[in-house]
């Protein structure tokens, strides 16, 4: 029996590509290599498995690949972390199992915690990242940066959102003044009451049919308050901050793909304490290009920008033209992304090694023992 043709409608409203049949190559050759394979995306990513989604509000669950269940490694034959399936991904599956990843459009990564070198996609397949910090102890300008970093070099548009503007005391003059930089780079960023229905309004240009974005944040900035706001009802769950710090608990405890009225999907997530980099961002993404310009005109090449003779960073910092907190966020940043970029060589060169020395085994074995 003819398997049935994927329900292209439904899979639109979860943000498939496409109206119809995939018209990416790879898409199109990895369904070829996948007989009677149906399309679906992660709707939500546990430790012993996935739920699909192949239609708004639906979901089942389906196994990871063999492969999969196998400790991540940079070897020759391993499969790292992210390299398998995240929430936002579309894969292939027949119904209990995936069988295949589907090519990313967009993915917003970080360095996982642990010794060894590993990367963990936060998101995949997201067209806008929306930065939510509250207008209260949350609010912090250089974990705003940190948080456009990864953002940017995923390859995601970020709008900033500062939520509980309507709390007491909250400075929403000077909080605006505070990200002036990043606003004069067209960051967008928006101050709203995440429990008003004009909230709804203010992201309505990025939520269009068809469009995914995330919210990341700390805990407690009011992700899954805003998440209800935009969904129309309380579905997600909520709780109080604490006062001497504004950090909420984790009341969002997994990653999950949603459906919105509008027609977009939310993608919501737990608070992150870690935003390590993965050393594959550019400095420009976090809202520093303005910073990148003035450094390309110190006299040398390889200034450090602390005390070097000519360098421009530093005059622009006397001159009153650079925020010196600012220089200093991209400058410990710079040095992480240096850090993280030579773990990420030397991993991706261990793998290489391996391969080449697998390739050789392989070839010593078939002459010594050639196969029928």
């Amino acid at each position: 029996m003819t398997p049935a043709a994927p329900d292209y409608p439904s899979l639109r409203r979860i943000g498939w590509p496409w109206a119809g049949e995939a018209e990416d190559a790879d898409w199109q050759a990895l369904a070829a290599s996948h007989p009677g394979a149906r399309p679906a995306r992660v709707s939500e990513q546990h430790r012993t498995g996935y739920v699909l989604a192949d239609a708004p509000d639906t979901g089942f669950r389906a196994e990871s690949p063999p492969e999969w269940q196998r400790r991540p490694v940079f070897t020759a034959d391993g499969i790292p972390l992210h390299e398998r399936a995240a929430v936002g991904d579309w894969v292939l599956h027949d119904g209990r199992r995936i069988l295949a990843l589907l090519p990313r459009r967009s993915a917003i990564k970080r360095a996982a915690a642990g010794e060894h070198y590993q990367q963990q996609v936060i998101a995949a397949n997201v067209d806008t990242a929306f930065v939510v910090c509250g207008l209260d102890a949350d609010f912090n300008p250089r974990r705003i940066e940190r948080y456009l970093l990864l953002v940017g070099g995923g390859g995601v548009q970020p709008v900033v959102v500062l939520t509980k503007a309507d709390r007491e005391g909250a400075d929403v003059e000077s909080a605006l003044a505070a990200l002036a930089d990043l606003r004069a780079q067209a960051v967008p960023v928006l101050a709203l009451n995440a429990k008003d229905g004009d909230a709804v309004a203010a992201l309505a240009p990025w939520l269009a049919p068809g469009c995914t974005a995330v919210l990341v944040g700390s805990s407690g900035a009011g992700k899954s308050t805003l998440t209800n706001s935009l969904l129309g009802e309380e579905r997600m769950r909520t709780s109080a901050v604490r006062e001497h710090d504004s950090r909420g608990r984790h009341t969002t405890t997994h990653r999950a793909l949603i459906a919105l009225p509008s027609g977009a999907c939310l993608i919501d997530t737990p608070g992150m304490r870690e935003l390590k980099p993965t050393g594959e961002e550019e400095l420009a993404d976090g809202g520093f290009a303005d910073i990148e310009a003035v450094a390309a005109q110190c006299r040398f090449s390889d200034c450090a920008h602390r005390s070097e003779p000519g360098c421009a960073i530093r005059t622009a910092i006397e001159a009153g033209a650079l925020d010196p907190a600012r220089v200093a966020n991209y400058l410990k940043l710079r040095d992480e992304i240096a850090g993280a970029a030579d773990r990420l060589a030397t991993r991706l060169a261990q793998k290489s090694d391996a391969r080449v020395q697998n390739k050789a085994l392989r070839k010593r074995l078939d002459e010594k023992y050639p196969r029928r």
